[in-house]
């Protein structure tokens, strides 16, 4: 049998919070052993859950608490793996070209989702630059500059308020990766991008892909 570690998190917080912290946990197949009251209104939790769904847990577990929570985890012992990890429900937008981030180019990005860089950054191709609001990838340029032009119009001159982009860090990251998605990481940096950054590559894997999973079917 194939194994994976089994640890035991030990979480402390305000029993107002219980009901959120048990939904993240529960999502993860996480399971309570005990569960009892210290003090006036703090809950002290025990449960058995795997080291791979331990990732990005404890910053969602602040958020859920309001920054109250204190938690703490250690290994216990092997067990068999049962299940996969549940795949990202949206699609990711990939940079197309080699570039600098344009003001421009995130104006005319902000309604299709959330953005992980900001004008200025540095890009390549097959980069993921940000989350998808549908749920397949959608290749974009980001280093599209503006075209100038002689002509006004009332309507170019709206303003756009653009959503802040989402930090990504290393937690973060590992979370959040799919099949065939890696994080980048450098002295500077934490970068998500795509195993094959070449896009015709991508599609004609993913073309082959579909045409085996067809055929197994078939037989």
């Amino acid at each position: 049998h194939v194994c994976e570690p089994l640890e035991t998190l030990v979480v402390d917080c305000p029993s107002g919070s219980v009901g959120p912290v048990m939904e993240l946990i529960g999502s993860r197949k996480g399971e309570l052993k005990t569960m009892e009251t210290r003090g006036t209104d703090t809950s002290h939790m025990v449960f058995e859950i795997t080291s791979r769904s331990l990732i990005g847990l404890r910053s969602r577990i602040l958020t859920a608490t309001q920054g109250e929570a204190i938690m703490h985890h250690r290994f216990d012992r092997h067990v068999p793996v049962s299940g996969e990890r549940p795949h990202r429900a949206q699609g990711v937008l990939i940079a197309t070209e080699k570039g600098q981030v344009t003001s421009h180019a995130v104006e005319l990005l902000h309604d299709r989702g959330f953005l992980f860089v900001t004008p200025g950054d540095k890009v390549y191709a097959g980069q993921i630059i940000g989350e998808h609001n549908r749920d397949n990838d959608l290749s974009v340029n980001i280093a599209r500059e503006k075209q100038l032009t002689n002509m006004r119009m009332s309507n170019k001159e709206a303003t756009v308020t653009l959503k802040a982009p989402r930090t990504m860090t290393l937690e973060a990251g590992l979370e959040y990766i799919d099949d065939g998605e890696l994080v980048e990481i450098t002295p500077k940096a934490v970068r998500l991008r795509k195993h094959i950054l070449n896009e015709s590559e991508r599609k004609r894997l993913d073309r082959q892909h579909k045409k085996n999973a067809k055929a197994g079917l078939a037989t």
